[in-house]
């Protein structure tokens, strides 16, 4: 039964007791196969230039808005910018069975007003992709996300033209709900976003 206004209009399923949800804190989860920590550029900057270097081409950096790194200088610079940053918040990846760091993702967009935020940035090296250590990664930042948190809300948003990105989104069982056209502007061009 459709709920109604006291003009007769339809509106949402209420929401009892709602309650502004906290920030992410600012802490280090545990997996059996990862650990994900907050991104350090001294702790973390080397194992991730090395392994994000491990891609035949650039490929990987085509649907992110930065482009691959020439120099360790470079990249350095970026990851400081980023490890500063409070939203999106970015965390590494590490790799449990070799202490290396193999990849990060980013919460983003983070709304606890309304119990929404989203997951982004995800820059996963050869090391990573497709891997049960993925899989586990993303599972870890769900779950704090949904039972510690208690958001309402998990996305994740891609460049609609991104296949690997929306399959994984897909087998991670995020549902789709469309296309955003011309949402943004990026290395030039235009990004009509998946959601």
């Amino acid at each position: 039964m459709t709920r109604t206004s006291d003009y007769a209009q339809p509106i949402g399923e209420s929401v009892i007791d709602w309650k502004p949800r906290e920030r992410p804190a600012r802490i280090a989860i545990d997996g059996a196969h990862c650990r994900i920590e907050l991104l350090d550029v001294a702790k973390h900057g080397a194992d991730l230039f090395d392994a994000y270097g491990r891609a035949s081409d650039g490929s990987d950096w085509t649907y992110l808005f930065a482009e691959p790194f020439a120099d360790f200088a470079a990249f350095e610079k970026y990851l400081m910018q980023a490890a500063a940053s409070p939203d999106p918040l970015h965390y590494a990846v590490i790799d449990r069975a070799s202490g290396k760091v193999v990849g990060t993702f980013a919460l983003m967009r983070i709304e606890p007003v309304h119990g929404v935020i989203e997951v982004g940035s995800v820059t996963f090296s050869p090391l990573l992709k497709q891997t049960g250590i993925s899989t586990e990664a993303q599972y870890l930042l769900m779950r704090y996300v949904f039972d510690d948190l208690e958001y309402r809300r998990y996305e994740w948003k891609c460049d609609s033209l991104n296949a690997l990105s929306r399959k994984t989104a897909s087998r991670l069982g995020f549902t789709f709900e469309g296309i955003f056209r011309q949402a943004i502007v990026y290395k030039g061009r235009n990004r009509d976003t998946a959601w």
